[in-house]
């Protein structure tokens, strides 16, 4: 049970983004044949692969924090004295986390209020809460991912951080700027 618990934290982003990127190809190509060899065109398809595109695109936010290539101004960051930067990542971290668990009652809200009215995509006649429970569920894996990133950059940083605190950051930064001298 264990190892595919952790298979499926490894996984869990990647297989799903694979399937739905793959489906939003063989849609797309699907359509473009339909046109041009047979002259007509799917009804549907193109409706299936937004929805395809919707859900991968709130997928990938949480596997870009698990694969830490998420998009970041390096500026800051490297303008600030060495000691500083665990802690720079941390309170990034804690920032994303909190917005995190304040936009989820608002997400489930959403998906909550689609489900109620009942109301369907005009084509493929699905139940609207599918398309927009995207950004619940892509909040609540965001909200995974950024917590398990606190714990790994505590872990690689906590004796760097520690040994930060001993020493005033205004001497590390000072001690770069003659070195860069």
């Amino acid at each position: 049970m264990i190892k595919r618990l952790k298979w499926l934290d490894e996984n869990l982003e990647e297989i799903l983004m694979s399937v739905l990127l793959i489906g939003i190809s063989v849609l797309v190509i699907g359509q473009v044949v339909a046109r041009y060899l047979f002259n007509s065109s799917l009804s549907w398809s193109d409706e299936l692969a937004r929805y395809f595109l919707v859900w991968s695109t709130f997928l990938s936010v949480s596997y870009c924090v698990k694969k830490r290539i998420s998009i970041k101004i390096d500026q800051f960051q490297n303008a600030m004295p060495k000691g500083s930067i665990p802690w720079i990542k941390m309170i990034r971290h804690t920032i994303v986390f909190v917005f995190c668990i304040l936009m989820i009652p608002y997400a489930w809200e959403y998906v909550r209020q689609a489900a109620f009215n009942g109301s369907t995509s005009p084509a493929l006649k699905l139940p609207m809460y599918y398309i927009q429970s995207a950004p619940l569920v892509g909040l609540l894996l965001l909200t995974v991912r950024v917590a398990q990133a606190w714990v790994r950059e505590y872990k690689l940083s906590r004796k760097y951080m520690l040994e930060s605190l001993k020493h005033p950051l205004r001497e590390d930064y000072n001690k770069n700027k003659e070195g860069e001298e």
